[in-house]
């Protein structure tokens, strides 16, 4: 049995299903979720939802959200034990990420980040694919369903974002994945979505980022400072990677009650998820593939200092810092 008739065969059984997003779902996340809520339908599974946590402030994933016109609600205003199957999209492991209790096991799992098995009824996690996006292609084509527009034009957004706009090592999977939605594809839509503004907070954020920053060699740490623009991180890190000579960027900031941290690196001989986990596993959540990784650190005990930002930065900035050039094996010269 393929893995898609093997993920049919929980949803022939299944009447409700919620199908869970990752925190400050991203296009790759989101268009996963948009595939299978169309296999679930056309498996007659009754009720579906589609709930995220965080936020979405990315400038081009509101736009994903608004233009394709996506039904989404918060996980905290979702009764998530109310319905008999649960899924999780673009990530795998509970309370990780996510905003839904560790307590949870979901039913069915698809994704491409490393992570342990955690027992679904379903779980199909590729680490050697580019894109959660591509796998559920492979279902779509499998269990022959047809493509919408609005589902194939999310699905090639999706994969661009994801992989073939940055060249970040795509597989021959997500070029093939693309050249299947391709003819059913919105380019009007598509064109619409690359064009879409920046916000002011986002612009800010990468201003700070590239005003603060600190290199050593080709690797370089920098701070957007406090912000409410949680995707202004990897915005300023994609950024910050095209300084020439640079191949190896963390950017940290205030979020909320948390330092986020969002790393890139293309060079081949660094593995950014290994390196954040190195330096930082110790401290918080984090973890990623070897060009993109990213954390979450709760600011515990320095919560009572936090509306003093710049003195919180500059306490926590010079300890990351030391801690990214330590785990990337750079001295002081």
């Amino acid at each position: 049995m393929s893995r898609a008739a093997e993920l049919a065969s929980v949803l022939e059984t299944t009447e409700s299903l919620a199908i869970v997003c990752h925190d400050n779902p991203d296009p790759d996340c989101l268009a996963s979720a948009l595939a299978l809520k169309a296999i679930a339908i056309d498996h007659e599974v009754d009720e579906i939802t589609i709930a995220y946590g965080g936020e979405i402030s990315h400038q081009q994933n509101r736009a994903f959200v608004n233009m394709l016109d996506i039904s989404l609600q918060s996980v905290q205003r979702t009764p998530i034990k109310s319905y008999d199957c649960i899924g999780f999209v673009d990530h795998s492991q509970p309370g990780a990420n996510t905003e839904l209790s560790a307590a949870i096991t979901p039913e069915i799992i698809v994704d491409h980040h490393p992570g342990e098995t955690v027992g679904a009824t379903f779980e199909d996690v590729r680490t050697q694919i580019g894109a959660t996006a591509t796998i559920f292609v492979e279902y779509l084509l499998d269990l022959e369903i047809e493509l919408t527009t609005r589902l194939a034009s999310a699905l090639l957004f999706a994969l661009h974002r994801e992989r073939l706009d940055f060249v970040r090592d795509p597989t021959r999977r997500e070029y093939e994945a693309a050249l299947a939605v391709y003819p059913d594809a919105d380019l009007e839509t598509l064109e619409q979505l690359y064009s879409s503004a920046f916000s002011p907070g986002t612009l800010d954020a990468i201003g700070k980022a590239i005003a603060s920053r600190e290199r050593r060699g080709s690797s370089l740490v920098a701070s957007v400072g406090r912000t409410a623009e949680t995707d202004a991180l990897p915005q300023a890190a994609d950024y910050l990677l095209n300084l020439e000579g640079v191949d190896t960027v963390l950017v940290y900031g205030v979020v909320g009650d948390a330092i986020r941290l969002s790393a890139r690196s293309i060079d081949p001989r660094v593995h950014i998820g290994e390196t954040l986990q190195g330096g930082f596993e110790a401290l918080g959540q984090v973890g990623g593939h070897h060009d993109m990784a990213g954390g979450r650190i709760e600011l515990g005990l320095f919560a009572d200092d936090a509306d003093d930002t710049d003195e919180l930065l500059e306490f926590v900035g010079g300890r990351l810092t030391r801690r990214f050039f330590d785990a990337l094996n750079l001295d002081d010269g």
